[in-house]
This record gives structure tokens, C-alpha cells and sequence, in this order.
């Protein structure tokens, strides 16, 4: 698991920023399959956490990108152990 974490919305909790789908409890949640900045935004005004998948190293640093969301989900263990800083800076 990623040594980094985020606020699970409001709820006073952290999570990693990337996770292995269905390793974390995330009722509550918004779930997004696509990065709707609409959506984000009325989330975040309202404490909502909220969730999105990625199955590459581009979309995991594209929605890590969003400060709204709270954690990505991804399926292949290997994503988690991306150097983030790497991917951004270079």
C-alpha cells in the first residue's frame, strides 16, 4: 500500500491514496468512473469522499491529480508501489 495518505472526505479518516479495490471499507463514498470536475466539486463542498478506478500509471496520477478525490482504486497490486513523484516531475 501506498505510504502517502488523504482524507476520506469529512469523515475525520485517512486512507492510502491508492488502494487495492475492495480493500477498504468506503461506504459512503462516491465512486466515480470518470473524473466529472462537477461531481468532484459538489462532493468536496459537501464532505464527500470519493473513489476512482485506474488500471494504468497515467490514470492513477491523472485522478491523484484532483485534490478531491480522496483514494484511487486500482486492481493490479503493481500500481502500488508507483513513484508518483517520479510520474510528475519526472
Amino acid at each position: 500500500m501506498s505510504g502517502r495518505t488523504r482524507w476520506f472526505g469529512a469523515t475525520g479518516r485517512r486512507v492510502p491514496e491508492i488502494a487495492l479495490e475492495g480493500s477498504l471499507e468506503v461506504e459512503g463514498a462516491l465512486d466515480l468512473a470518470g473524473l466529472d470536475a462537477a461531481a468532484l466539486r459538489d462532493a468536496h463542498g459537501r464532505g464527500v469522499p470519493v473513489l476512482a478506478h485506474a488500471a494504468t500509471a497515467a490514470e492513477v496520477r491523472a485522478a491523484l491529480a484532483h485534490p478531491e478525490v480522496s483514494c484511487v482504486l486500482v486492481r493490479d497490486p503493481a500500481l502500488l508501489e508507483l513513484d508518483l513523484a517520479d510520474l510528475t516531475y519526472g
